[in-house]
């Protein structure tokens, strides 16, 4: 401002010099013009460093806010939701791990915490903690794992499920009361293994040493995966993937969990049953459709559609009856780690036109949870489900990862090698009868 000032004054003091002084001392006068215009010069270069230095800001990221991130990093990661580094920037991975959070917990999956949200994540994270032992027995005693542990919490809050009951830690004693006495032997001139034998089976029967519905665990298996994706930092990429195997078995476990999720929000709403009921009732599928679920491991998926839909047709349920009864049992199959009804579940729901869920039939034939492993056989059924959601129809299973059907099929295709070797073809099952078959359950779900 001061040199503004100066040099208007040297401008009005040439103005008003006379002429004759003016030609005197003409060189003077363009010596003052040629100074002012170089003042005029400096002041403006002055004035672009000023307005450039003043245009110059610095963003820092609040420490608090860093610190809260972290937190939430943290604790999305423990309870099974991987975000990869935990840097306090909720990035598009953290976004991801906050809507599987979401739906997993039945809140709207927006990818955005609410207050409340965050509030019970970190709380739940800090409470698991502080239980040291007594919590990693939980975790493995869930089908879930540690989202099964945060689901726990949400309905002990909600006043629902009873307390944890503890379990025997290692190194302690349990005392077991002693058995009543044995009854005396009846003589008898039938040995005892044939006592269980069913009369009309006469004795070609084969043995059996593995009782209905048993087998490996996919629970088990869903935690060891569970802990392998956050110790690597996150889910296998398409781009990135090495083992086939291990992008599967992130993806299977992942569309269990969302299966879980949706089945117990609709069980949730059946009033008129309890939880321990409809488990119940849902056992009841699994012998139904024993027939069409060991029917996988062999027949290709347009033979097994085609048996199921006269079972279908002859239940006795409209199709939206029977739909919102699948889901609800494979929820429970999964959860109970029954795998005839989480089969079973699954098929009624292809059959029902919802082919989206055919990806889980794929997974159970790829890694043999329930079914013989046959990765030939699983991708006609991976096909049915991805080709579904390629159409438009609305994902079931993540739906806020796009990318994923892309690294199913790649690493599908990898394992099952389409094109070598032919599906064994043996001859179909006998169906069930249509008119002696028992009622399927059946629940009013409450709107």
């Amino acid at each position: 401002m001061k040199t503004k000032v100066a040099m208007a004054c040297l401008a009005a003091s040439l103005a008003l010099t006379p002429a004759t002084r003016a030609a005197a001392d003409g060189g003077d006068v363009v010596g003052g013009l040629i100074a002012g215009i170089i003042g005029g010069a400096i002041l403006n270069e002055a004035s672009k460093g000023r307005q450039h230095r003043t245009g110059q800001h610095r963003t820092y990221a609040d420490p608090a806010t860093v610190a809260q991130n972290r937190e939430v990093q943290t604790s999305l990661n423990y309870f099974g939701f991987p975000v990869g580094a935990v840097d306090g920037v909720l990035g598009s991975r953290s976004r991801t791990a906050i809507s599987e959070y979401q739906a997993t917990m039945g809140y709207p999956v927006t990818g955005r915490l609410q207050p409340y949200e965050r509030d019970f994540l970190t709380a739940s994270y800090r409470r698991a903690i502080a239980g040291g032992p007594a919590t990693a027995q939980m975790i493995a005693g869930d089908p879930m794992g540690p989202r099964g542990l945060l689901r726990t919490y949400q309905k002990q809050a909600a006043g629902i499920a009873p307390p944890p009951v503890a379990q025997p830690v290692p190194n302690t004693t349990v005392v077991i009361a002693p058995a009543a006495p044995a009854p005396a032997p009846v003589p008898a001139t039938i040995p005892v293994m044939n006592a269980a034998r069913d009369p009309g089976a006469g004795g070609t029967g084969l043995p059996n040493f593995l009782s209905s519905g048993t087998g490996k665990s996919l629970a088990s298996h869903c935690n060891k995966v569970s802990l392998l994706t956050s110790t690597n930092g996150g889910f296998v990429t398409s781009a990135a993937m090495t083992d086939p195997s291990v992008a599967l078995n992130e993806q299977f476990c992942l569309a269990r969990t969302y299966a879980i999720a949706s089945g117990e929000d609709m069980a949730g709403r059946v009033s008129t049953l309890s939880q321990d009921q409809i488990a119940a009732q849902c056992d009841r599928l699994g012998p139904l459709l024993k027939p069409y679920v060991s029917a996988l491991s062999f027949r290709p998926r347009a033979e097994v559609m085609s048996d199921l839909g006269g079972f279908v047709q002859g239940s006795g349920m409209s199709p939206e009856q029977l739909a919102g009864t699948a889901r609800i049992c494979l929820s429970v199959g999964y959860r109970t780690d029954n795998m005839d009804v989480a089969l079973g579940s699954a098929l009624l729901l292809n059959v029902l036109g919802e082919d989206v869920y055919s990806e889980l039939l794929g997974h159970h034939l790829s890694q043999g949870f329930g079914t013989a492993t046959r990765a030939d056989l699983a991708l006609d059924w991976y096909d049915a489900g991805l080709d579904a959601v390629a159409r438009g129809a609305a994902p079931v299973f993540a739906p806020g990862q796009p990318e994923r059907s892309e690294l199913i099929r790649k690493a599908a295709y990898r394992i099952g090698g389409r094109g070598e070797g032919t599906a064994f073809a043996a001859p179909a099952p006998a169906v069930p009868g249509r008119a002696a078959m028992p009622a399927l359950p059946a629940f009013s779900v409450a709107d």
